[in-house]
């Protein structure tokens, strides 16, 4: 990859810039560009490992110049690529990378902020220019489900980008300039396994409902999309580009695998990334391998996945080479060994570990197996290293959640400050505890997909209603404050049911949002107001209880998770039945891995 060209400091871009390392800066000259974005600020669109390595497959290629658009700051400044400050138009190819619901409002902004014909059918079907360019969606968003932004992109790549960009990259550069859009988008759809090309897909709605009922692919091409996996790695996914103004500063990030074994009833990433891939430990010291001498910082995705060994060889392996480690969450039962050692060394203060349900009977429901006796066990280590700030992550509003359920998550709190304060006292430290609550949100390909959004079960698949689902939700973050109200040294956080309620919407919504986010992005108004513009209402889509056979917006995308086996998961959470976690060597059940 062409190394960094030395620029004058200057506006805030290029200090941005003079402060990153691993920057691809190529010359145009004879190369075809291609614009990357991704609908977030720098610091948080930096710190996106899958975002970094579209970056770094598409700059692999010599013949390809691409270079990034991230939102700006603010809606005075131009929008300009982060590289070399060209406009948007000047790009004939476009990618995004997108990979949360709140970002689709920001996409919208983005290509018109640019100067780019927002929706899809409005551009001209001729040959792709800079003035004509090719918008192309990408990311864990648009795998879960990419209706909502279906209208906005000429074409999805559903999954993972290191089997699909080489394909579409050798196909687009010998074709680009042979066929006019529509006979290009046909034959990438019908040559690469992965592409999804909405224009080539025509909706059918319930005339009695209003619901999504259908999807009628044109003529020669199938039905469904299968999305794309890659099986194994030599060298595990690593950071890229190190940047002290990203969300994470300077953090070397290095993934585990892909997916994850638990089957958690809420979690899509089990669902979405199965087969679940553990990276083997040789191919993680290889990524982390990678990273300048001087960089002693180590971010590991998907450390609650990982088995107990991995996670002792990694630790030892980063103990030996002198680097500090950092991650989200940790499973509380994984806690132990040279892992904890690493921990008491890495300077951290504080660590989460994420129960998500309220109870241990819930925590049944949701197929987390977290017990009492993990937790405070973890949590007393954890002090006992130095760690005395802990977060505990739970979700409120999941299938058949009581009041009951949310009391034994105040006493189990009270339990853990009680086991880690004399630890604490005997380090001189006082130890915190923030309880961090989020609404839960049913996702797409998980066996929560059917329930309502509040968690409250619908009879008869009707629709609830969301008001309704709002003021349960704020009654147990109430509850769930009082509790707690006069705990020394406990804090409480939550976010706001309202966020989370358009988070459901589109999640499992359909194209028709797409016509939301426009009136969003152009008009300025809040996404209720644009919905009654729309005459669409969230409980349509957030606020209903599916069915066994119902048919889903998402079913375009094919995981090759059989509906029922999802089915019989959900069915089991109300008696809270638990599930092994996936053995791909020996289980058959979801239908991923064959019958």
């Amino acid at each position: 990859m062409p190394g960094r060209k030395q620029k004058k400091k200057g506006g805030p871009t290029l200090r941005l810039l003079d402060q990153e390392s691993g920057t691809c800066l190529k010359k145009w000259k004879g190369r075809l560009p291609v614009a990357l974005l991704y609908p977030n600020s720098y610091a948080v669109g930096v710190s996106s490992l899958g975002f970094q390595l579209v970056y770094s497959l598409l700059n692999d290629f010599d013949h390809l110049v691409c270079e990034r658009f991230f939102l700006p700051e603010n809606s005075h400044t131009s929008l300009r690529s982060f590289e070399s400050g060209r406009l948007l138009t000047d790009f004939p190819l476009l990618f995004y990378s997108i990979s949360f619901e709140h970002d689709y409002v920001n996409l919208a902004r983005l290509l018109l902020g640019g100067g780019i014909t927002l929706f899809a059918e409005d551009r001209k079907d001729d040959l792709i220019t800079p003035a004509n360019p090719l918008v192309i969606g990408g990311g864990v968003a648009t795998f879960m489900n990419p209706e909502p932004l279906a209208p906005f992109s000429d074409l999805f790549l559903l999954g993972e980008a290191e089997g699909i960009l080489p394909s579409l990259v050798t196909l687009l550069s010998k074709q680009l300039g042979n066929h006019k859009r529509s006979e290009l988008l046909f034959r990438i759809q019908q040559e690469i396994t992965g592409a999804y090309v909405p224009s080539l897909h025509k909706p059918v709605y319930d005339e009695k409902s209003g619901r999504l009922c259908a999807s009628i692919p044109a003529e020669g091409i199938a039905a469904r999309v299968r999305k794309h996996t890659v099986d194994a790695v030599e060298k595990a996914s690593h950071s890229q580009l190190l940047s002290p103004a990203a969300e994470f500063a300077n953090l070397y990030v290095t993934e585990l695998g892909r997916g994850c074994s638990r089957g958690c009833r809420f979690c899509a990433a089990g669902f979405i990334y199965r087969p679940p891939r553990l990276w083997d430990a040789d191919a993680v010291v290889a990524g982390i391998a990678e990273r300048s001498e001087n960089v002693k910082r180590i971010g590991l995705l998907g450390m609650e996945m990982a088995h107990k060994e991995e996670l002792e060889t990694l630790s030892s392996y980063l103990l030996e080479s002198g680097c500090s480690l950092s991650f989200s969450s940790l499973r509380a039962d994984r806690i132990s060994g040279p892992l904890l050692e690493l921990l008491g060394r890495s300077g951290l203060k504080s660590v989460a570990i994420a129960p998500d349900g309220a109870s241990e009977r819930l925590r049944r429901v949701i197929n987390k197996n977290l017990t009492e006796e993990d937790i405070l066990l973890a949590a007393e280590r954890l002090a006992g290293v130095g760690l005395y700030k802990l977060k505990i992550y739970l979700m409120i509003g999941l299938p058949t959640e009581t009041f009951d359920d949310l009391q034994e998550m105040l006493d189990l709190i009270k339990k853990i400050r009680e086991c880690m304060l004399p630890v604490g006292r005997a380090r001189g430290r006082l130890c915190e505890i923030t309880l961090s609550v989020n609404c839960f949100a049913p996702k797409p390909w998980t066996p929560f997909q059917f329930h309502p959004f509040g968690g409250e079960e619908i009879q008869n698949h009707e629709e609830g209603s969301a008001a309704s689902a709002i003021r349960s939700l704020k009654a147990k973050i109430s509850y769930l404050k009082k509790g707690l109200r006069n705990e020394a040294n406990i804090r409480f956080n939550h976010d706001k049911p309202e966020n989370v309620l358009f988070q459901a919407v589109l999640a499992r919504g359909d194209r028709r949002l797409a016509l939301v986010l426009a009136r969003m992005a152009r008009d300025g108004v809040p996404w209720k107001q644009a919905m009654r513009k729309e005459k669409l209402t969230p409980e349509v889509y957030a606020v209903h209880q599916y069915g066994k056979e119902d048919y889903f917006p998402w079913n375009i995308v094919d995981h090759s998770i059989r509906q029922d086996y999802l089915w019989q998961e959900y069915q089991k959470s109300f008696l809270a039945q638990t599930t092994v976690p996936c053995d791909t060597s020996v289980c058959k059940r979801c239908g991923v891995c064959g019958d």
